[in-house]
C-alpha cells in the first residue's frame, strides 16, 4: 500500500499581496498538521483576480521564476513542513507573460514548471490580454510522494490536457482555479458543470483529482465576480470525497492508496484499450483530417 495524503485549500485575496501570501501559508501549515503531504493553492493567490479588466499597469505584477519571493518563500515552507507544493504565479519571461505554475518538492527544490495551456477571453475573465499561450506542454512531476499532473483553472475544462498528464505517469491531478460568476449573466452558475467536468477526468483517467478555487466578492470595472469556491477532492471513480462550501475558507483533506488505484487502471482497461492511430482529427481544429 503506497498512501498519500492531498488538501485542496480555498481563501478570499485582497490587494495586500503580503496578507495573501501568508494566508496560504497559514493554510499549508495546516493543512500539513493534519497530515497532508501534497497541499493545493488556489490561482493567482497573490493578488485578487485581476484580468476582470484591461489594465496595463496589472502587468507590473509578474515577476521572473528566478528569485521569484513568493515561489522562494514557498520553497522554504515545503522543505520545512516536507510537502509536496504546486504554486501558481504570474510569470514575466523577457517579453512574453504567462500564467503558471511551479511545482515544488518536499525538499523545496523546484521540479517542473507549467505554463496555462488555455487561455480564456470572455466577460470578467480577459486572460488573452495578459497572457501569452503556454510552450511547455502538459507536464508530469515526479515528486516525493506521487507522480502528479498539474494544470490550471480553464485548462480543467479540457479532457485533452487529462489525458495527456495521465499518459506521462501522473497519479493524482490538480487544477488550482479562479471561477465564479458571469459579469454578464447572474443567473448563470457554473458550479456544479465544472466539478463534474473534473469529476469526469478523474473517472476517465482511473487518478484521484484535487481543485482548489478562491471566495470572496471581487470587483472590477466592469462589474463583479463572487468565487464560488466549492474545491473538492475526487477519487480515482469520479466520485467527490471532500468539499468546501461556496464562502468559507476551508481545507479539504482525503487519502488515497495510490497502489490500488494503479491496479485498478491496469484492469479496467482504459488505457490498454486506446486506438491513439484513430484520434488523428484531435490534432486539428474543425475535426477533418484528410486534407
Amino acid at each position: 500500500m503506497r498512501e498519500v495524503t492531498v488538501a485542496a485549500t480555498q481563501m478570499a485575496c485582497s490587494w495586500d499581496k503580503d496578507a495573501n501570501v501568508s494566508k496560504a501559508e497559514s493554510l499549508v501549515r495546516e493543512a500539513a498538521g493534519q497530515g497532508a503531504q501534497i497541499v493545493l493553492i488556489q490561482e493567482l493567490f497573490e493578488t485578487p483576480y485581476f484580468c476582470q479588466d484591461q489594465k496595463q499597469e496589472y502587468f507590473a505584477l509578474a515577476h521572473p521564476l528566478e528569485d521569484h519571493p513568493t515561489i522562494a518563500r514557498m520553497a522554504d515552507l515545503a522543505a520545512e513542513l516536507e510537502v509536496v507544493l504546486p504554486v501558481s504565479f504570474f510569470e514575466k519571461a523577457n517579453n512574453a507573460y504567462f500564467n503558471s505554475l511551479v511545482v515544488i518538492d518536499a525538499d523545496g527544490s523546484l521540479l517542473n514548471l507549467y505554463r496555462k495551456s488555455h487561455i480564456p477571453d470572455g466577460p470578467g475573465y480577459q486572460e488573452k490580454f495578459y497572457f501569452n499561450p503556454g510552450d511547455t506542454g502538459f507536464v508530469a512531476s515526479k515528486t516525493r510522494y506521487a507522480t502528479i499532473g498539474a494544470a490550471i483553472c480553464w485548462d480543467q475544462w479540457f479532457p485533452e490536457a487529462a489525458r495527456s498528464m495521465a499518459l506521462q505517469g501522473a497519479e493524482i491531478l490538480f487544477y488550482p482555479t479562479a471561477i465564479g460568476s458571469e459579469p454578464q449573466d447572474a443567473s448563470l452558475d457554473s458550479k456544479d458543470h465544472w466539478q463534474r467536468t473534473m469529476q469526469g477526468h478523474a473517472a476517465a483517467n482511473l487518478v484521484p483529482l484535487v481543485a482548489s478555487n478562491r471566495i470572496g466578492k471581487e470587483e472590477g470595472a466592469g462589474g463583479e465576480i463572487t468565487f464560488y469556491g466549492s474545491s473538492f477532492i475526487a477519487d480515482q471513480t469520479g466520485a467527490k470525497v471532500a468539499e468546501a462550501d461556496r464562502d468559507s475558507q476551508s481545507i479539504q483533506i482525503a487519502t488515497f492508496d495510490l497502489d490500488a488505484a494503479a491496479a485498478k487502471r491496469a484492469s479496467w482497461g482504459l488505457f490498454r484499450d486506446r486506438r491513439p492511430d484513430l484520434y488523428g482529427n484531435l490534432l486539428t481544429l474543425d475535426g477533418e483530417d484528410d486534407w
